[in-house]
């Protein structure tokens, strides 16, 4: 499965990702995403209620807030929402690049079609180092023959209230090549209906018009610089 991930990875450029500063826009802020060998720094920039400017971000050992150039002590509760703010959007840009973090437990689920096109499924799940919310799960679609990640699902809030757990199903669009890193934006849907172990059964709703669009993901002046020697 490693082996396979990997193919995957580098049909996406994501060798180009290892040593690069990722910037882009998501739904008005700004996000700087710097990795260097397995060490990283993600930062989001944006304005809060009062007008302040804010920058939020995480590193492999630190979780930080700097409003109007001063930083802030920031609670428990309080790094885990930076971190969890700042993360989530980062994992999403990156995918399928974060797959090979070795938090990853990944499996093969068997193939699959859609809309006339061959994929291989690849079901997700996450040990204990893989973040708050590491018992989320999710479902990949690749593309049998150029290995492109056109459709995923995954469950939220597994093991919390009822109330904070659901499933999503996001198609992409707008595919692009930036220096050489495949990116995509996204159509997110959702089925009340289809619980964590019903992720496989997405496609199927979604082609029979029994899924509600409830959002769209979409990255903005997306740029891929690679670090100076």
């Amino acid at each position: 499965m490693e082996a396979y991930l990997d193919t995957v990875i580098a049909a996406h450029g994501g060798d180009r990702l290892d040593r690069a500063v990722v910037t882009f826009t998501f739904r008005g802020d700004a996000f700087t995403l710097r990795r260097n060998d397995g060490q990283f720094r993600y930062e989001r920039a944006t304005t809060d209620s009062l007008g302040r400017s804010v920058v939020e971000g995480l590193t492999n050992t630190d979780v930080y807030r700097v409003v109007e150039g001063d930083t802030l002590t920031l609670s428990p509760d309080e790094q885990s929402t930076v971190a969890t703010a700042v993360n989530s959007v980062a994992y999403f840009a990156l995918l399928p690049y974060p797959l090979q973090d070795p938090s990853v437990q990944a499996t093969y689920a068997g193939p699959d079609t859609i809309q006339n096109t061959a994929y291989h499924r690849v079901a997700v799940s996450f040990d204990e180092g893989g973040g708050k919310d590491y018992e989320d799960v999710f479902l990949y679609w690749f593309a049998q023959d150029t290995h492109a990640m056109d459709y995923l699902a995954y469950a939220f809030g597994v093991g919390g209230p009822p109330e904070d757990q659901g499933t999503r199903f996001r198609e992409a669009f707008n595919v692009r090549t930036v220096n050489g890193v495949r990116w995509a934006d996204y159509h997110n849907y959702r089925d009340a209906a289809l619980g964590p172990d019903a992720l496989s059964a997405y496609p199927q709703a979604w082609t029979d018009g029994a899924v509600e669009r409830v959002s769209t993901v979409a990255l903005r002046d997306i740029s891929v610089r690679p670090l100076a020697p």
